[in-house]
C-alpha cells in the first residue's frame, strides 16, 4: 500500500493545534453544521444531484451540464486523470511544488510526469495548476496561455491538452481579493469544506470548460460510483451557495488577515525565515535547523500538540507550512518552540 503525506490527524490523533492542514481556522461554519445536522439521512441522495447541481450551476452561472459532483478533490483528482488517460493524454506537466496526490494519480494510471515548461509536443497531456498554489500560496504564472483555447490535434476533433485548475484555496484569498480570470478553457476544482473549516465532510464539485462535449461529461459520470456523495456531503455544498453562508466566509477572512499579520510577525521573531508572496491562508517558512534535525524537531512538537507540515515531500526540505491559527496557537508555538531552545541534539 502506498503511503501517502497529509497534514491533519495522524496516530496520535487530532492534534490541539493544528497548523499542518488549510482549512479555515475560523470554522467550522455554524450555519453549516446546523445543515449538517438537519440532513435527511434515512434515504440515498438523488442519484443524479439534480437539485445540487442546478444550485452550483447557478452559484457560478454556468450551464448546468457543466457541473460534476465528486466525493473530495482527491476523488475527482482521480477520476480526471482517468478520464484523460483513456482518452488519450500520455503525460502529465505540473509545478515543481504541488500537491502530491496529482502525481500519485499519474502513476496509478500510467502518465508519464514532464516538466511545467516541457516543450509543446504532439501528444497528448494532463496538465494542473493550483491558485492559490500550495504549499507556497503564489499565482500560477500560466493565464497567458490558459486564457486562450487549447490545442487540438490536427482536423481539430482530439483535445492535446486538459488543463485542471485546483481552486481549493481561493475562497480563502486574504492579500486583497482573487484577481479575476478566464475559466471558459479550463476544468475547474472547488472544495469548499476548506474554506467552511470543515475538511471532515467529504464532497467536492467540478465545473467544465465552455466547450466541452456532453459525451465527455457523460463519460466522467460513469467513472463515479452510484451516490459518490453523501447526505452530509450534499448538505454542505448546498449550504456553500447560500448567501448567509457567503457572509460567513467574507466575516471570517477580516479574522484570519489579522491572525496571518500575527502569525507572520512571531514567525520573524522566532527567526523563521517566510517565502514571500503568499496569497492565501498559509504561507512556508524556512526553520534555523539543521535538515537532517528537522523530522526529530517537528515530532517533539508533535508530541506537545502541536503540528506543523514537514514540506519535505513538496521538494522543500527544511521548510514547514503553517496554516493561519488564531492567537492561542500562536501562543502555544511560541512557548513550544522556545523550550526547546538550542540543545546541540536539535541543530
Amino acid at each position: 500500500m502506498a503511503e501517502f503525506t497529509h497534514g491533519g490527524t495522524d496516530a496520535l490523533g487530532v492534534p490541539a493545534h493544528d497548523f499542518s492542514t488549510n482549512r479555515n481556522a475560523c470554522g467550522p461554519c455554524p450555519l453549516v453544521v446546523e445543515a449538517l445536522q438537519a440532513a435527511h439521512v434515512a434515504q440515498y441522495p438523488d442519484p443524479l444531484y439534480s437539485d445540487l447541481r442546478a444550485q452550483l450551476a447557478a452559484f457560478h452561472g454556468v450551464e448546468l451540464g457543466r457541473v460534476l459532483i465528486g466525493g473530495s478533490s482527491s476523488e475527482l483528482i482521480h477520476r480526471l486523470t482517468q478520464h484523460a488517460q483513456r482518452s488519450g493524454a500520455q503525460s502529465i506537466r505540473l509545478p515543481r511544488h504541488h500537491y502530491g496526490d496529482y502525481a500519485q494519480a499519474a502513476q496509478v494510471w500510467g502518465l508519464a510526469q514532464n516538466a511545467r515548461r516541457a516543450p509543446a509536443s504532439d501528444q497528448p497531456v494532463l496538465l494542473w495548476a493550483c491558485e492559490p498554489s500550495s504549499p507556497l500560496g503564489w499565482c500560477e504564472e500560466i493565464w497567458p496561455v490558459w486564457s486562450q483555447p487549447p490545442v487540438r490535434s490536427a482536423g481539430q476533433a482530439l483535445l492535446r491538452e486538459w488543463r485542471v485548475l485546483d481552486c481549493a484555496y481561493r475562497p480563502l484569498w486574504l492579500e486583497g481579493e482573487a484577481p479575476e480570470r478566464e475559466f471558459d478553457h479550463v476544468w475547474q476544482l472547488w472544495t469548499p469544506n476548506k474554506a467552511l473549516g470543515m475538511t471532515g465532510v467529504r464532497a467536492a464539485y467540478a465545473i467544465a470548460p465552455l466547450q466541452v462535449a456532453a459525451a465527455e461529461m457523460s463519460a466522467l459520470r460513469e467513472l463515479a460510483p452510484s451516490w459518490v456523495v453523501g447526505s452530509h456531503g450534499v448538505a454542505m455544498l448546498q449550504a456553500w451557495v447560500r448567501a448567509d453562508v457567503q457572509q460567513w466566509l467574507s466575516a471570517s477572512l477580516h479574522r484570519l488577515r489579522d491572525w496571518k499579520r500575527q502569525q507572520l510577525a512571531l514567525c520573524e521573531q522566532l527567526g523563521w525565515q517566510v517565502i514571500a508572496d503568499h496569497q492565501a491562508n498559509y504561507f512556508v517558512a524556512r526553520l534555523p535547523v539543521a535538515d537532517q534535525a528537522m523530522a526529530a524537531r517537528l515530532q517533539v512538537l508533535r508530541n506537545q500538540g502541536i503540528k506543523l507540515r514537514d514540506c519535505a515531500s513538496f521538494d522543500l526540505p527544511g521548510y514547514v507550512r503553517l496554516g493561519v491559527l488564531p492567537p492561542i496557537s500562536q501562543a502555544a508555538l511560541r512557548a513550544a518552540w522556545s523550550a526547546l531552545g538550542t540543545s546541540l541534539e536539535f541543530i
